[in-house]
C-alpha cells in the first residue's frame, strides 16, 4: 500500500501558548478534541486518547497514543483510523510565533494514498479553520503545501 503526507498550515491570531493551549484542551472550542461524541483523553508522553466524531451521518472513531509534547512549541501523537485502514499513522503540529501571530503547521505521515486517507487534509484544513475562527478571523485562507 502507497502511503502519503499531508500538511497544512495556518496562520492564528494569538499567542504560541495560547493556541497550543486551545490545540491540548479538549474543553476548548476551536480545538480538534472539542465536540466528541465520546474521548479519553491523557495528555502525557505515553498518554492515550480515543475520541469519535459524528460526520456524515456515522460515528468516525480514532485512536493513539501522545509521542511528544513540547509545550507551546510541538505536539506529536500517533493516529489510528478507519480511514488509516487500522495502520499507525503519525501527527506532528509544530506552533511557531510570527510577531503576535503563531504559524500552526501540521504535518500527517503514514497516511494510505487512496480516497480516503486523502481525506485527512479536508479534515485538518477544516480543523485549523475551527481554530482559526476560535481567535477571530484575521488571517489570511488556508495554506498547503
Amino acid at each position: 500500500m502507497n502511503l502519503t503526507e499531508i500538511t497544512v498550515s495556518r496562520t492564528i491570531p494569538a499567542s504560541v501558548s495560547e493556541v497550543f493551549d486551545v490545540w491540548m484542551d479538549p474543553k476548548s472550542p476551536g480545538g480538534p478534541w472539542f465536540g466528541a461524541e465520546r474521548l479519553i483523553f491523557n495528555p502525557v508522553v505515553d498518554g492515550l486518547f480515543y475520541f469519535a466524531v459524528q460526520h456524515e451521518g456515522r460515528t468516525w472513531p480514532h485512536y493513539g497514543r501522545f509521542v511528544r509534547i513540547d509545550r507551546p512549541r510541538s505536539v506529536e501523537y500517533t493516529w489510528v483510523s478507519e480511514a488509516t485502514k487500522g495502520l499507525e499513522s503519525v501527527v506532528a503540529v509544530t506552533f511557531e510565533p510570527q510577531k503576535n501571530q503563531t504559524q500552526v503547521t501540521l504535518r500527517h505521515s503514514g497516511v494510505p494514498d487512496d480516497a480516503m486517507g486523502r481525506q485527512h487534509e479536508e479534515g485538518w484544513t477544516w480543523v485549523l479553520s475551527m481554530l482559526n475562527e476560535r481567535f477571530g478571523s484575521g488571517s489570511p485562507a488556508p495554506e498547503k503545501s
